[in-house]
């Protein structure tokens, strides 16, 4: 089946889960990364038992923290 990773078309085996994807995507820090199937975001709950479908369109969201820099002083 053919999916979508961050833009680019891949083709996976059927029945993939999103753990595996995320390892073969070597994902770092997966424990803190946000995934969104098709624009919905995946509860972190629901990652464990998520089966990719073809077609299906996946990004890896990366939140950073971080301080501000003053604009003109």
């Amino acid at each position: 089946m053919q999916i979508t990773v961050a833009g680019e078309k891949k083709e996976v085996k059927d029945g993939l889960t999103l753990p595996e994807l995320i390892e073969q995507e070597n994902v770092e820090t997966p424990e803190y990364v946000t995934v969104s199937i098709n624009d919905e975001f995946i509860e972190t709950e629901a990652k464990a038992t998520t089966v990719l479908k073809d077609g299906d369109n996946v990004e890896f969201l990366y939140f950073m923290g971080g301080g501000s820099y003053g604009i003109n002083g």
